[in-house]
């Protein structure tokens, strides 16, 4: 697969369970769970495992999602629109996307972590 992998499994959870999260799916998973530099406790990031795993605080209903790595973003956008995808957001560096089957995804740059 050229310029693209999977990148992150991104779990969403709510300001009031971050903590209980963050417990929960480090022990759950067996890895070590370490503040994002710089994100106040809001992304936390889970090491130490196969794939990254990263518990993001938000305001929407909790969830899972993945992040799609792109050599370029929007281009990557643009082909899965193609598929059936559509773009929600546009976010910093990244897009939201929402596949055909209803799943929410990000596709962001190939680089060091970006939060999803």
């Amino acid at each position: 697969m050229s310029g693209r992998r999977l990148s992150t499994l991104v779990i969403d959870c709510q300001a009031e369970t971050m903590d209980r999260a963050v417990a929960f799916w480090a022990a759950a998973l067996d890895l070590e769970a370490a503040p994002e530099p710089g994100s106040r406790g809001r992304y936390w990031a889970l090491q130490g495992g196969s794939i990254d795993v990263l518990l993001q605080q938000v305001e929407w209903p909790t969830s899972y999602h993945i992040d799609i790595e792109a050599d370029d973003v929007d281009a990557e956008a643009a082909r899965l629109e193609a598929l059936g995808a559509t773009k929600k957001r546009r976010v910093e560096s990244w897009w939201v996307m929402r596949a055909p089957t209803g799943h929410d995804f990000c596709i962001v740059p190939r680089g060091p972590a970006q939060p999803g």
